[in-house]
């Protein structure tokens, strides 16, 4: 048997079974005035043009997403230092007052008891005594503070210092009968600390938005 080679089919023109053109293939142009290959060339550039402006659209918004996250991350990050910061600044201030606090206690411990009995003025007016405890070595300094301070508010009554051993310095405790009040530097040291710290807790990281703060 001879083997046949296989024609390849070529697409010429097709006719019907009356005889008519069925299909006719394009003519394929193989000249080109110098116009039209300048307009080829000028489509094929702008083809071109737009697949590279579309490529770096399409760049520039995957950047901006990263930016977008950058930025977000960012934030959350300076909230951090933020908090880190006002928590610090916090702390140094108590520290600071304290030690100020504590100077101007030893300076000048009666301070606070004539204070306290000017406030109490009005609630120990038509009480005879007050009685006074404060540290051993106070008793003296706080009866004469406390007496010029009685003359001044126009309390009438007799008022006693007495020593208590287990007074901090700067500590006292008033006892008119009908009540009582008392002041420990210490202690209310620790419930500033407390509340302020309750206060930076409450806070956490939110304190302040950065971003409209950075808008202003």
């Amino acid at each position: 048997m001879t083997d046949i080679p296989h024609k390849r089919f070529a697409f010429d023109t097709v006719f019907d079974d009356r005889g008519g053109v069925a299909y006719t293939p394009p003519k394929v142009k193989r000249s080109f005035t110098p116009e039209e290959l300048e307009e080829a060339k000028a489509e094929a550039y702008a083809e071109g043009e737009k697949s590279a402006l579309a490529r770096a659209e399409q760049a520039a918004a995957a950047s901006l997403r990263d930016i977008g996250r950058a930025v977000e991350e960012a934030f959350g990050t300076l909230a951090a230092v933020a908090h880190e910061h006002r928590t610090g600044s916090a702390q140094l201030a108590l520290a600071c007052g304290r030690k100020i606090a504590d100077a101007a206690l030893e300076h000048f411990p009666e301070a606070p008891i004539n204070a306290a009995l000017a406030s109490l003025a009005r609630e120990v007016e038509a009480q005879p005594r007050i009685t006074v405890r404060v540290a051993e070595h106070l008793v003296e300094r706080t009866q004469a503070a406390l007496e010029e301070t009685a003359n001044a508010i126009g309390f009438p009554g007799q008022i006693v210092a007495r020593g208590d051993g287990g007074m901090a310095p700067a500590a006292f405790s008033f006892d008119w009968g009908d009540g009582r009040a008392a002041f420990d530097p210490d202690e209310a040291t620790r419930r500033v600390a407390e509340a302020l710290e309750a206060a930076i807790a409450a806070e956490g990281l939110h304190a302040e938005s950065l971003l409209h703060a950075s808008e202003g």
